[in-house]
């Protein structure tokens, strides 16, 4: 499975992270390809090669040509407005939207005000709209599977902002953090931005050491201020072991008796816009003998929070249980066999290098069967067999 290691020892802001993913290999025109699909204007993108105490970095740069008095006031629906007419895929619009969501909760827990009611400022501006859009297009044309990193340092000092001057770890940042593994630095200066914090939370599975992989490449992002260290961003490319088929995933539940059922298609849907690896239901019998529905999603740990608020809010449920569990997981490939009743896609899950277990596409087979009028079984051990072969 494909695997990113960022190594914070210096922080990480969002240019930081697309500039060591730059570094690493993605590749730049592809990179701008994709972000023109969010349709803004008035930047350009620079990607250049610095050192920082001796190490070689890429820094990447938004130069934005616009005035920045009409970008610095942008809502949190004006942004899902924008990423949403996108010509984004849909699973990027779907985990930029997290990214920023996420923020704007951090932000308006700081300034005690609703979600909807939070001016971005700074995290509005076109280049934090490119930054955090851009890592999720980096990590979707680099194929890249499980995100993880190294506990992150809290630094000392102020900055200035929007707000006036604030301390640092700036409010926001410190809010997107909490249950974050830190470690303290001696550094006078913002390392961990707002943006940085958003986008690393997000997408990363876990915090913690190196994990184990076999490394492919190495990536250094460029930080902007100099500093006694390497103000760099480090970034591992690799393949995990064996251990990839090993994960921890987590079971979101709740019970309910009393929703109409015509309810839970919609909610399905949208549990697996946002992330969900399974939804289902089991029908239980709840307190006195009034039948019910035990609604499940899995997930994995960065989409906890996204899925318990789908089913907080598109339910009648007051609450939810989380727990966790450990799965074991096939490698999986797709392809396509032709056969005499046309071209049928398959499924496999392979062990050890050796198919266990292939699975014909439903409704492929369902259009063949219907086409030549053969039994549905029939096409289906058909495919099997010569996938087998």
């Amino acid at each position: 499975m494909k695997t990113a290691y960022f190594d914070c020892f210096s922080g990480i802001s969002g240019n930081m992270i697309l500039g060591a993913l730059l570094d690493s290999g993605l590749n730049f025109n592809e990179l701008k390809k994709n972000i023109k699909g969010l349709r803004l204007t008035g930047y350009g993108l620079q990607l250049k090669k610095i050192r920082k105490n001796g190490i070689s970095a890429s820094y990447f740069e938004v130069n934005v040509r616009a005035s920045r008095d009409r970008l610095q006031h942008r809502h949190l629906d004006n942004i899902v407005s924008l990423i949403n007419r996108s010509k984004l895929s849909a699973s990027v619009k779907t985990k930029s939207i997290d990214i920023f969501t996420r923020l704007a909760k951090a932000e308006a827990k700081i300034h005690g005000v609703p979600i909807n009611k939070i001016h971005f400022h700074e995290v509005g501006a076109v280049d934090a709209i490119v930054d955090i859009v851009g890592t999720v297009c980096a990590l979707e044309i680099m194929g890249l599977e499980e995100i993880y990193c190294s506990p992150l340092p809290v630094s000392r000092g102020y900055i200035n902002c929007a707000h006036g001057i604030l301390p640092v770890p700036a409010p926001a940042t410190a809010e997107l953090i909490k249950n974050i593994p830190t470690y303290n630095s001696d550094v006078e200066g913002e390392l961990v931005t707002p943006t940085g914090a958003a986008i690393i939370t997000t997408i990363a599975e876990k915090f913690g050491n190196f994990t184990e992989m076999a490394i492919r490449s190495i990536g250094y992002g460029a930080g902007k201020t100099d500093l006694d260290q390497p103000n760099v961003l480090r970034v591992f490319i690799g393949e995990t072991s064996d251990k990839k088929n090993a994960e921890d995933i987590y079971s979101i539940e709740t019970n309910i008796d009393d929703m109409n059922p015509q309810i839970y298609e919609d909610v399905f849907e949208k549990l697996f816009e946002k992330g969900a690896l399974d939804v289902y239901m089991t029908n239980i019998i709840m307190k006195k003998g009034r039948p019910g529905i035990l609604l499940t999603a899995l997930s994995k740990k960065t989409d906890i929070e996204a899925l318990s608020d789908i089913i907080l809010t598109h339910t009648t449920a007051l609450g939810v249980r989380i727990a966790r569990f450990q799965r074991r997981i096939l490698d999986r490939s797709t392809g396509t066999i032709n056969t005499k009743y046309g071209k049928i896609r398959v499924k496999t899950g392979i062990r050890d290098g050796k198919a266990v277990n292939i699975q014909p596409e439903y409704e492929d087979c369902r259009s063949a069967a219907k086409k030549h009028g053969i039994p549905l079984k029939n096409i289906m051990a058909d495919v099997i067999g010569k996938a087998k072969k």
